[in-house]
């Protein structure tokens, strides 16, 4: 399911970019008063509507998408910080090091040269 969500996704993301590119800017209209080219291929109005409403519909699908893949990434187990248990692959078994022994206490040394005490 989540691999077919994917590639819908993929193929949503490029069309969006494809039909943001075609579409003309704010002031492209300028260009058409100084003996541009017509723009017959979409209609008298040109392709303003058409492409409106086909980037709104590939945004809406480019987000429910986005929520489709949010939703399916959650794992099905409780995280560590809601008591659930650890993931088998962070639990790794590593030898321990042995203490090292305590040193033995020593007697306290008489001073060199000084007589024991008695």
């Amino acid at each position: 399911m989540t691999t077919i969500i994917v590639i819908v996704h993929v193929i949503v993301c490029l069309a969006l970019i494809c039909i943001v590119l075609l579409q003309h800017g704010k002031g492209a209209g300028i260009g058409a008063a100084f003996g541009g080219s017509s723009q017959t291929v979409f209609g008298s109005t040109g392709a303003a509507p058409f492409l409106a409403k086909l980037t709104a519909a590939a945004a809406i699908l480019f987000m429910l998408t986005s929520l489709g893949l949010t939703f399916l990434s959650h794992q099905k187990e409780a995280s560590v910080m809601q008591g659930g248990a650890r993931p088998p692959a962070a639990e790794k078994s590593v030898p321990q090091a042995p203490a090292p022994a305590a040193p033995a206490p020593a007697a306290p040394a008489a001073p060199h040269g000084a007589p024991p005490q008695k």
